[in-house]
Parts: C-alpha cells; sequence; structure tokens
C-alpha cells in the first residue's frame, strides 16, 4: 500500500489550489478508476484576457496525445486485415515521393518512431504554417527528404511519422483522416467534445498561454491549421477517460491488438519507458502503467493508465511543458493500490 490511503483526495486539492494561486497551474485534473470519478477539478483561466475559467468541459489541445488516435486508427486496420505492420509503408502509399525510405521503413517502424522520418518543426513549417491544411499538405512538403537514419537501425522520435501514418489511413480507408478517426475513435468512445477541426471553428477552447514566444504570451502564432495526426487536436479531461476506458475495454480493438497500443514494442525510449504503439509504457514508484503526454508552447498534457488497480489519471494545461507530467506523478505516488 502506497503512503496517504486515505488522504490524498486532500493533499492534492491543497496543492493544486496553491499551484493554481502562484501562478503554476492552470488546467484541468480527473482521476478515476474504474467507471468511479474520484476527482475531478478546473483551475486558471481559459482565457485571461475575457476572464474565462477553465472548466472541466473545457477543450485544451492535445499536443502528441493525439498520436494515440493514430495509432489505434492503424491498429483497427491491422486488425480487419487491411495492413500488415511489418509490410514497407510504401505498399500502402505507393505515391510517397521518397520511394526508397518508403521500401525501407515498415509501418511498425513508423508506430515505434524508428523509420527515421523526422520532425516537421523547423523553417520549412514556418515559413509553410498556414498553407498546411491537409496530411497531403504534409507529406508534399516533407515527403522528399532522406532518413535520418537506416530505417530500423535506432529510436528517433518523429512527428513526421504519425503524419505519414495519417497518410496511410487515408489511402487504405478512403475517408479523410479526420473523418476516420472521429468516427471510428471519437464516436465510439463517446468522446463528443474531441476532434481536430480548424481553430477558427472550436469554440470554448482554452488558449494556450507560455513563456517560450518573444513578444507575446500566447501560442497563436506557433499552432497549426487544424490538428494533425500527430498532434494539437483538442479534448477534455472527461472525455480521454472515456477514451482510456473504451481503449481498456475492448470496444476499440480486440484484446490482442489493444496490447499492440499498451504494450511496449521496442526496448529504447525516455527515461526507462518502453515504446508502444502511440503510447508509452513503464514502472515507476513500483506501478506498472501505460499512457501518453504532449507539448508544446502553452500546451502541457498527460494520460495515465495504471491497469492493475483501474485508475485513469487526465491533466490538461493551458500553460508550458512539463507540468502535466508533474500533477500525474504527484497523484500517481498517492494513490491507494493493491498491487
Amino acid at each position: 500500500m502506497l503512503n496517504e490511503p486515505d488522504g490524498w483526495l486532500p493533499t492534492l486539492r491543497t496543492r493544486l489550489a496553491a499551484e493554481s494561486a502562484a501562478g503554476r497551474f492552470s488546467g484541468a485534473v480527473l482521476v478515476a478508476r474504474n467507471d468511479t470519478v474520484l476527482f475531478a477539478e478546473a483551475h486558471g483561466m481559459a482565457d485571461r484576457t475575457r476572464e474565462i475559467p477553465n472548466q472541466l468541459s473545457t477543450r485544451f489541445r492535445l499536443g502528441s496525445i493525439n498520436k494515440v488516435f493514430t495509432a489505434v486508427a492503424v491498429c483497427q486496420l491491422i486488425q480487419a486485415g487491411a495492413v500488415d505492420p511489418h509490410e514497407p509503408f510504401g505498399t500502402y502509399l505507393p505515391d510517397f515521393p521518397n520511394r526508397d525510405l518508403a521500401a525501407g521503413a515498415t509501418v511498425h517502424h513508423l508506430l515505434v518512431h524508428r523509420a527515421g522520418t523526422g520532425n516537421i518543426f523547423g523553417p520549412e513549417y514556418e515559413s509553410r504554417r498556414e498553407e498546411l491544411r491537409t496530411v497531403d499538405d504534409y507529406v508534399r512538403l516533407f515527403g522528399h527528404r532522406d532518413a535520418e537514419f537506416e530505417p530500423g537501425s535506432r529510436h528517433g522520435y518523429s512527428n513526421f511519422g504519425y503524419v505519414v501514418l495519417g497518410a496511410l489511413i487515408e489511402h487504405v480507408t478512403g475517408q479523410s483522416y479526420h473523418d476516420y478517426v472521429d468516427e471510428h475513435i471519437h464516436a465510439a468512445a463517446g468522446m463528443s467534445r474531441s476532434g481536430s477541426a480548424p481553430e477558427a471553428e472550436v469554440g470554448d477552447l482554452a488558449i494556450g498561454y507560455t513563456d517560450e514566444v518573444e513578444g507575446s504570451d500566447v501560442n497563436t502564432g506557433l499552432l497549426s491549421y487544424r490538428g494533425s495526426p500527430a498532434g494539437n487536436g483538442y479534448s477534455t479531461v472527461e472525455d480521454l477517460w472515456r477514451f482510456a476506458n473504451a481503449l481498456t475495454g475492448h470496444r476499440l480493438l480486440d484484446a490482442r491488438h489493444t496490447r499492440l497500443v499498451t504494450t511496449g514494442q521496442d526496448e529504447d525510449g525516455w527515461a526507462g519507458r518502453c515504446v508502444a504503439y502511440g503510447c508509452w509504457e513503464w514502472t515507476a514508484y513500483g506501478l506498472h502503467s501505460f499512457g501518453a503526454s504532449g507539448g508544446f508552447p502553452g500546451v502541457s498534457t498527460n494520460v495515465t493508465v495504471h491497469p492493475g488497480d483501474g485508475y485513469v489519471i487526465v491533466v490538461l494545461a493551458n500553460m508550458d511543458p512539463d507540468i502535466a507530467l508533474y500533477v500525474s506523478n504527484f497523484i500517481h505516488r498517492r494513490l491507494p493500490v493493491t498491487t
């Protein structure tokens, strides 16, 4: 049994209030066990200028948590027999600009960040940011680049790799990436306030506040036109809890293919974490967990699932990283558990 079996809720409530009052936390936190919400609070402002407070229903940008939805979508196609993860991704994207990369990197390599496909953020992105409106736009801009390393030879976290997976989903299904995820993941999990619609079309979306942008305290000038298969969609703490329950309850994938998302497929990773398909798996404080995080100027997010005791921790913040991870770890260390 961990520390504070009876006192973790007051401890968390006091700590969040203090961090919020000091300007170190702004966002929403939800802790649930199986189908029961144990703790849910929102702090800080979604819009400081208009004095709109964060609420549990506030939509927050997700950063890289969107990669989990992309991975689940690909695993649905694997489960259906439409995609073989060990085939070169060019099997499904025959017109991909870099034919050598498409022939040498497998779908599995993309999913575990071993394809050498690199990042998307940099001068090219900055100069063309407002023009990148579809998945194909990203592929046309970045798909000609050489691989950063021999596919499969090492781990290299890749935002572009997940954009390529989004293109694969479109080619195999005949749907846009966003329509497929909305139908087969968001709707299937009951996530009615989640999506990747263009920024201008999304209401009650928390403004991201940052110290990382020169001359501004908001991240508006850095944001993409809409969410992509790699990140920057939006959700709420309640919707992400529903997603975690749908995933672990095998409502999105059968048990075998759920394990691809929740179990490490690769020993490489950060701080002892193993790379699964879209998620990370790790053991910390003696507890086995899986989950995902997102980070961007003005965006800090974390979802952690402790399957042994049925806990789900969701922290979404409209502040710089890594405040969501710090809050999640604070909670994780104090949960009363039986394993």
